[in-house]
């Protein structure tokens, strides 16, 4: 497995100890990453602290040239609103950890040019799944249901 999608897990398992929703991401640029994060909605209290929110807002604010050149590792497909902001500022590839347990908006994402490559990664589906098993209230709430 890609060293950057097994960070973006490390971040998805922290997110977990931390009594969150186990989802995580990486922003890379020029082989190495420049900001991570992970869902901390229950942690503090956000609206918009999905894994990917949380790794771009980490990464700070950066030129548009920087986030044309990254790639942005994520466990778990994107939503409408982290879609929405990879196409906001032009990242141009996005690896994705799995879309068993939810379909984000792939279709978008193609649309507007952003590769995308879906690895469905065993770890990736499990943690998602028993997470959902365990806590469907959590789980609709961050997805919006």
């Amino acid at each position: 497995m890609d060293v950057f999608m097994q960070e973006a897990i490390r971040e998805a398992e922290k997110g977990l100890e931390e009594g969150g929703i186990p989802i995580g991401a990486v922003l890379v640029y020029d082989g190495q990453i420049i900001g991570r994060g992970h869902n901390r909605r229950i942690q503090n209290g956000s609206t918009i602290l999905h894994g990917e929110m949380d790794a771009l807002e980490n990464a700070g604010r950066l030129s548009a040239s920087i986030y044309k050149n990254c790639t942005l590792y994520t466990t778990l497909s994107p939503c409408p609103m982290c879609s929405g902001a990879i196409s906001l500022y032009g990242i141009p590839r996005v690896i994705v950890g799995e879309n068993e347990n939810f379909v984000g908006e792939e279709e978008l994402l193609r649309s507007r040019g952003v590769t995308l490559d879906v690895i469905n990664d065993e770890k990736c589906i499990e943690m998602m799944k028993k997470f959902i098993r365990e806590n469907p209230i959590l789980w609709n709430e961050d997805i919006g249901e």
